[in-house]
């Protein structure tokens, strides 16, 4: 399926559509069983053209396992999860990541997230133009965007509905951003969208101009439904698009 959103932003990778399937895509990418892989390494492949794929055979990342739904518990931690986030625990374990100030903060952090296990074997990632709709639906849609893009985004989300709250910037690992905190807003009466690549350890597996901008798959459809009456077509947004054509011309 084809975005006027993505053709306005001048996007220069594709949306991603995330999916759950029961069985993996022919010829998808995927990591190899047993072999650490970060899940953002699948989306930016998919935003590229690629088809992706990972099931909780392929996923040898834990905070993965989590971020996508394949398990709800942190036990593989070594040392326990909140020292892991924090501090570290000391000689033989893990040096802690120093993404919170304390173990407790460490907990309560680990506490706050929306865990949830999926039934679905398999997450895909799609480019948005590989996407049939006569035969899938996707549970969302993933942009990979720089701060012009974004800016975009953010108006566009806010744009037909009241209020001005309806996105997000969670600190959260990059998997996490565009999978359980993005399924607990599909789910939400009132989903928001997220922002996410808030990850440093994530950042580097998409361009350094690059954060994500995730979005339940109904929101998406408003939000395309909305760009055509929207500023997409004043003289603000004009401005900031000819720089953007610049952009992709140098």
């Amino acid at each position: 399926m084809d975005s006027r959103i993505a053709t306005e932003l001048l996007m220069a990778t594709q949306p991603v559509a995330l999916l759950f399937a029961d069985e993996k895509p022919v010829g998808a990418k995927e990591f190899a069983p047993g072999k650490w892989g970060c899940v953002i390494a699948l989306v930016s492949a998919a935003s590229k053209g690629h088809v992706a794929a990972i099931s909780r055979e392929t996923c040898g990342c834990m905070g993965g396992r989590i971020g996508l739904g394949f398990t709800d518990s942190f036990d593989g931690a070594p040392g326990g999860i909140e020292y892991f986030l924090s501090t570290g625990r000391g000689e033989g374990f893990p040096e802690g990541e120093g993404y919170m100030k304390t173990p407790e903060l460490g907990k309560e952090y680990v506490d706050s997230l929306p865990t949830t296990v999926i039934d679905a074997p398999y997450v895909v990632f799609k480019p948005l133009s590989a996407v049939d709709l006569a035969v899938e639906t996707p549970r969302e849609v993933i942009f990979l965007v720089n701060p012009d893009q974004l800016t975009a985004l953010v108006v566009l989300a806010n744009y037909g509905l009241p209020g001005n709250e309806h996105v997000i910037i969670p600190q959260a690992a990059g998997c996490q951003g565009l999978g359980i905190l993005a399924y607990r807003e599909a789910a939400s009466a009132f989903p928001r969208a997220v922002v996410g690549m808030m990850d440093v350890s994530a950042r580097p597996f998409v361009a350094p101009d690059q954060l994500a901008f995730t979005i339940a798959f109904p929101m998406f459809q408003a939000m395309e439904a909305d760009a055509p009456g929207s500023f997409f077509v004043r003289p603000a947004w004009q401005k900031v698009k000819a720089r953007l054509g610049k952009a992709e011309k140098e």
